[in-house]
């Protein structure tokens, strides 16, 4: 069926519609408390849904297939959510390769040699990879970047993070994350100091001091300290949930799907 113009252009009546494709999810580590928070953001949603679900333990009540095995799963998919702990990732990494699907990989404390190979498996798949997929941290590192332009020569840098009991690795990804920006922009000058106390002299100059804190049920906290001469800038960031991270996986799966080969991050979403 066609619709005539004013112009005389003819134009099918579909062109006017918006088309809303559903995004076929599968999430590892779909049982953790951050795999159960997606399912949960997913399950609310109209624009994807989750068609499979791979993990260590078995939850017969999530409403999906759920795998200990990621070879077992042979339906269809348009992207992987990694959400899970760093334990075996390069198998994970080797799944998704084989299967040619698009990769959000959230997963935090990886090693040099894992994240070597994420940038060899983007060569061949869409991978998404960033320490926080937070839309306001990801702000906070570019207002970070702009005062260690306008500020670096003459203010110490100093960044703070905070997170529950049950975090295991320290400093957080984010911190890092926060810390190579701002060293980027100081033309990688910088050096890091995790801890002071067996240091028994003045701070140098070109340091950036990262300082991990953990307690209770803290989500998320990061302040990044500018101290000057008689005058403190302070950035800082507070995740009151773990949805927002969530949102931001799921908003990232659904950038990622049909994309070509390459290493996405937040910045290409933002």
């Amino acid at each position: 069926m066609r619709r005539q113009e004013p112009n005389g252009v003819c134009r099918r009546i579909s062109e006017y519609r918006e088309v809303k494709t559903m995004t076929k999810i599968v999430l590892v580590g779909c049982n953790g408390h951050m795999g159960r928070v997606i399912a949960q953001c997913i399950a609310q949603r109209d624009d994807c849904t989750l068609v499979a679900g791979i993990d260590i333990t078995q939850n017969p009540n999530c409403g999906f297939p759920v795998y200990t095995n990621a070879d077992d799963f042979t339906g269809e998919a348009d992207v992987i959510i990694d959400f899970a702990h760093q334990f075996e990732v390069e198998k994970r990494i080797d799944f998704a390769v084989r299967r040619k699907l698009p990769l959000v990989l959230a997963t935090t404390g990886l090693s040099e040699e894992v994240i070597a190979k994420v940038r060899a498996a983007a060569k061949e798949i869409p991978v998404f990879f960033t320490a926080n997929m937070s839309l306001g941290v990801n702000l906070l590192v570019e207002l970070c970047k702009k005062a260690a332009k306008v500020l670096g020569d003459e203010f110490d840098i100093e960044i703070i993070e905070k997170h529950h009991n049950q975090k295991v690795d320290a400093p957080s990804g984010t911190a890092l994350m926060i810390a190579d920006a701002i060293n980027e922009t100081l033309d990688d000058r910088c050096h890091y100091m995790y801890d002071r106390h067996a240091v028994r002299k003045k701070r140098d100059h070109n340091e950036i001091g990262i300082h991990a804190v953990r307690g209770g049920t803290i989500v998320g906290e990061h302040e990044v300290i500018f101290a000057g001469r008689d005058e403190i800038l302070r950035v800082s960031h507070s995740a009151m949930s773990k949805e927002i991270f969530a949102t931001g996986s799921i908003n990232a799966a659904r950038f990622l799907a049909g994309r070509e080969p390459g290493l996405y991050d937040m910045g290409d979403i933002v």
